[in-house]
């Protein structure tokens, strides 16, 4: 019989918008508000800093899917350029971080929701599940669809955050908390009010925020021309960069000092409300319930499509590995979207103290991801030159820059250790990777796979 394959159906449109929606996220929205707290307005130039790094990733990322036709993710370019053993880690480790980011996603809508309708908590969250899953089950243009119009919400809404805070600048509007200027982004104590220290550990908020630019290079299997719409979309990451989260933030820095926005609370609701729009409170949960959907939507996806990885090639239950008749993994969406469910128990157990282990786990796991992704880069240069000759997009100022972002995750792992909020998380995390290497040694004596790159399989 021949193997069931996934099916191109995500058009050039879809692929730019889920590019803009896995740059603006949570992490944002939510985020922003603690990350600003710490860093004081030094908070711009580390979004800078790693927005840059992560771009420098995607340029891998997207050099090394378009230099072989039959790569459907990242987790068969680890297996080619580092071994079976470090796919298989890195393949669970990046389904088990979107589990996780997506579980604090799926809570948030009932939460959410609660703003509208006195209903328990859980009830919009498993709604909100089963509306995802069943339209995923159709087609892989769901998604798309689905995607689009999240992100184009959230896109609008900075659009006219921008427009608003430039408007007011301009006209020197006076709001409770002062008159709108550009003085209130370093009048406060400077550009490093926190000093270093909190500079330093805004990091990890930042990190967050980008997680899920990297579906881009998880929907390249479904993806219609990936040779032209892949790296279109991955090309336009610096100025949505620029544009979404260095104007964002300097747009609320200017209407509210940074002394005035609570890590509580969103910082979103905080500006538009300052500038007095009456409805600002319901606008903005709406844009943050559909924020929190689309992140649950894009975890249902990739978490469903790395499952389906890993078992073509033998590294998952072969179960997760059949498409229905719409081509789409229903056994791998089913147990993804199963898991997720399971959100709202880790909301119950330790409500205060969940999203801050949640995204600093979801973070540590990005790296990991991100990082394999360089160093597989690097082993391609130095392996590859038949394949780099014919490449038509190459990543820039390779190898230098693949050890300098390295270097930049590894300090973002050190520094985490010295945050008592993030302490637990790091030292925690690396019982997961013991545990997928255990994994994969009873699986390997169970089907025999290689041990590592270039053994030959037993028998």
């Amino acid at each position: 019989m021949a193997q069931q394959e996934l099916k191109r159906e995500l058009e050039n449109r879809h692929v730019q918008l889920i590019a803009i929606g896995g740059t603006i996220g949570t992490g944002l929205f939510l985020g922003s508000g603690r990350a600003i707290q710490q860093a004081g307005p030094s908070i711009v130039l580390a979004y800078l800093i790693v927005g840059i790094a992560v771009f420098f990733v995607m340029r891998a990322l997207g050099e090394l899917l378009l230099s072989k036709a039959g790569y459907q993710s990242f987790t068969d370019i680890a297996e080619d350029y580092l071994g079976p053993r470090a796919a298989f880690v890195t393949g669970w480790t990046y389904w088990f971080c979107w589990i996780m980011t997506a579980m604090a996603d799926v809570i948030a809508v009932g939460v959410y929701v609660r703003y509208w309708f006195a209903i328990p908590q859980w009830v919009p969250a498993i709604v909100c599940l089963v509306i995802l899953l069943a339209l995923n089950l159709l087609t892989v243009k769901n998604f798309g669809e689905l995607e689009f119009w999240f992100a184009l919400i959230k896109v609008v809404t900075i659009l006219a955050l921008i427009a608003i805070g430039a408007v007011l600048l301009v006209i020197g509007f006076h709001t409770d908390a002062g008159k709108v200027t550009l003085t209130n982004i370093w009048g406060h104590g400077g550009l490093f009010p926190n000093g270093v220290t909190g500079f330093l550990l805004s990091f990890q908020m930042v990190v967050f925020a980008f997680v899920g630019v990297e579906l881009v290079g998880v929907s390249a299997a479904e993806t219609a021309n990936p040779e032209k719409n892949i790296p279109s979309a991955i090309n336009k990451i610096p100025l949505r960069i620029l544009f979404f989260y260095v104007g964002a933030i300097l747009a609320l820095l200017c209407i509210n000092p940074w002394t005035e926005l609570s890590p509580a609370e969103s910082p979103f609701v905080k500006t538009f409300t300052l500038v007095g729009i009456p409805i600002a409170a319901g606008i903005i949960n709406f844009v943050v319930l559909t924020s929190a959907a689309s992140a649950c939507n894009s975890g249902m996806f990739s978490t469903s499509r790395i499952l389906y990885n890993l078992s073509r090639n033998d590294q998952a239950p072969v179960a997760f590995g059949k498409l229905n008749r719409n081509h789409v993994p229903r056994n791998a969406l089913a147990v993804s979207t199963l898991v997720l469910s399971g959100g709202a128990l880790l909301s119950k157990l330790i409500p205060g103290q969940a999203f801050g282990i949640v995204t600093t786990i979801s973070a540590i796991c990005f790296i990991w991801v991100w990082g394999i992704v360089l160093v597989c880069h690097i082993r391609y240069k130095r392996t590859n030159p038949q394949l780099q000759a014919k490449s038509t997009f190459k990543a820039p100022l390779t190898p230098f820059v693949n050890y300098a972002v390295l270097a930049l995750f590894a300090g973002i792992l050190a520094i985490m250790l010295f945050a008592s909020e993030t302490r637990p998380a790091l030292l925690l995390t690396p019982l997961w990777f013991v545990l997928l290497y255990a994994l994969y040694a009873v699986r390997r004596r169970k089907v025999r796979l290689p041990l590592s790159e270039g053994a030959v399989q037993e028998g």
